[in-house]
């Protein structure tokens, strides 16, 4: 396949450069990786071990069919208002919405991830619910349940997921019992009850939050729960200087739980999201590219470190976000590029490390680093 556009993302010009981390470790670079997949190296992969992707460039308006993007960027800038440099993170949250896909957010506690969405809600003109999720949470406190009304009928209360966002919080903190509940609404966007099924509204997306370095009191997400998800975005500590706006809007008054009373607008409904998809839907994916897309998927499950590697469910979640970080990043068509910008976020939490390579120091993105750079990428 001929490119005739750049290898790598086009730069953000709304990026500002990093000052020099005064904390950063130094020294040589530990000792190589065993269980990393050998042959030549590749091109170097956008983004650090272990954060979100790059962000796509900046939306600017185009001649024809521009106005989807106009709207992304109208929210990104309100989401600015208040979130400051996470802007890959919110690509990542956008790129799902467009392709009906659920996020899984990991960051310490304090780097804005319920924040982030809390304010990504309030751009869209959505039904938002919130779930805490703790140790007593029961199935049908998520999904709903069945009253006894008049003494002899039983009438159905819709739970909180039944909603268009639903930011699931903490979701490692409730039993296995709770988190199954959101199984079948995660994949066939339904709810099952007292033997009758009941839609979901349309559009219907699951963001969820969990901590991962408290792991006392919480129950981690099963494999299948996981394969659910076509994101995990780890949510990164923000840059010195974007941590200095961050405190001196603090110390000018902003109140960071009322996103409107920073300005933040409503700029989407329902159906600039339903454009959006139609337009992510008609992004062209060449046939050496769905190849490329499937030895990835299988260079995973033949990996010797690796125990479970990416299901075909993967490979296509994999295919759908990268349309739309295509589309986002101002394209009608997908490059190998964007493929390796979401193979972190849309693989990591696919992968079962084995326990011996686990013990040796190698993570998910080790391992897809050296199939980025092992797997050749078509041209």
């Amino acid at each position: 396949m001929t490119d005739a556009h750049p290898p790598g993302p086009p730069p953000d010009p709304y990026a500002r450069p990093d000052p020099p981390d005064p904390y950063a470790p130094s020294g040589p670079p530990g000792p190589s990786d065993p269980y990393a997949p050998s042959g030549p190296a590749g091109p170097p992969q956008p983004g650090a071990p272990g954060t979100a992707p790059p962000a796509p460039p900046a939306l600017a308006k185009d001649a024809g069919g521009g106005a989807g993007r106009d709207v992304v960027r109208d929210i990104r800038t309100e989401v600015g208002k208040v979130v400051v440099g996470q802007d890959p993170v919110l690509a990542c949250l956008l790129a799902a919405l467009l392709v009906r896909g659920h996020v899984l957010l990991e960051g310490v506690p304090g780097v804005a991830k319920t924040l982030l969405v809390k304010t990504l809600a309030a751009t869209l003109d959505l039904d938002v619910n919130r779930i805490q999720f703790t140790p007593d949470l029961l199935p049908s406190d998520v999904t709903g349940q069945l009253v006894l009304e008049g003494g002899t009928d039983f009438t159905f209360r819709e739970g909180p997921i039944f909603t268009n966002l639903l930011l699931a919080d903490e979701i490692n903190r409730t039993p296995p019992k709770a988190q199954a509940a959101l199984l079948e609404a995660m994949e066939e966007r339904q709810v099952s009850v007292g033997g009758v099924t009941r839609l979901l509204p349309e559009p219907f997306v699951v963001v969820a939050t969990q901590n991962p370095v408290e792991y006392e009191g919480t129950y981690p997400l099963p494999e299948a729960q996981l394969d659910r998800f076509l994101f995990k975005v780890v949510v990164p500590y923000p840059s010195g200087e974007n941590e200095v706006t961050i405190l001196r809007r603090h110390n000018a008054g902003m109140d960071v739980h009322d996103p409107a009373s920073a300005g933040v607008r409503q700029v989407a409904s329902v159906a600039d999201i339903e454009r959006g998809r139609q337009a992510v839907s008609a992004v062209r994916v060449d046939d050496v590219v769905i190849t490329y897309l499937v030895q990835l998927a299988r260079a995973t499950r033949e990996a010797p470190s690796v125990a479970l590697g990416v299901s075909p469910r993967g490979a296509a979640a994999l295919l759908h976000a990268t349309k739309a970080w295509a589309w986002l990043s101002g394209r009608e068509f997908v490059t190998p590029d964007d493929v390796k910008a979401v193979a972190k976020p849309a693989m990591r939490h696919r992968l079962q490390i084995r326990p011996e390579a686990a013990l040796e120091g190698l993570t998910p993105d080790r391992v897809i680093d050296g199939l980025l750079a092992t797997v050749p990428a078509p041209r």
